[in-house]
């Protein structure tokens, strides 16, 4: 059969992961469902993105799915409770890395490898945008400015600063 390429190279693999079956959690595992949804809501809290609070709960905690424990995916759940991030994980990720390139290219104004990688990152962040405002996960005005990516990208983290802060004084009261 025909096999989908990448956008920006020349893959085509069909490398995936897969699911055991069973649906049901594990046996070996003594933690309950709240105080999973506890865990994961005090991990997001700290700051961490659903993929790394997915990979603390596999490495600590032994938990390889949530949604056979929970029957929700992490992300359903800090929803739920009102902590999902508020710009998708995947174009967070990809303006970060733009935004380190557009650095990069400060110093090193000769680089054209890097130029032309940054108009690549920069198409993939456009395409996944449009995606998202048509799923209507980011509002319809939303629109990547290279200017303002810095700007955003360090908001992100000063929220989550700022919400450690605030976390660090509640627990010393």
């Amino acid at each position: 059969g025909i096999k989908m390429g990448r956008m920006h190279s020349k893959g085509k693999g069909i490398s995936r992961r897969c699911l055991p079956y069973k649906k049901t959690p594990p046996s070996w595992l003594q933690m309950t469902v709240t105080d999973l949804v506890d865990s994961i809501c005090k991990l997001a809290r700290k700051g961490m993105h659903p993929s790394q609070i997915g990979v603390v709960l596999r490495d600590q905690h032994g938990i390889p799915q949530v949604k056979s424990v929970t029957g929700n995916k992490i992300l359903r759940i800090l929803k739920k409770n009102g902590l999902a991030p508020a710009i998708p994980e995947d174009l967070y990720y990809l303006i970060k890395k733009a935004v380190s390139v557009r650095k990069h290219l400060e110093k090193n104004r000769p680089d054209t490898d890097a130029k032309f990688r940054l108009i690549l990152i920069e198409s993939r962040i456009h395409r996944l945008a449009r995606y998202y405002k048509r799923i209507q996960k980011l509002p319809g005005n939303w629109k990547y400015k290279s200017a303002t990516a810095s700007a955003l990208i360090s908001q992100v983290i000063n929220f989550l600063q700022t919400s450690l802060y605030i976390q660090q004084v509640r627990k010393k009261k």
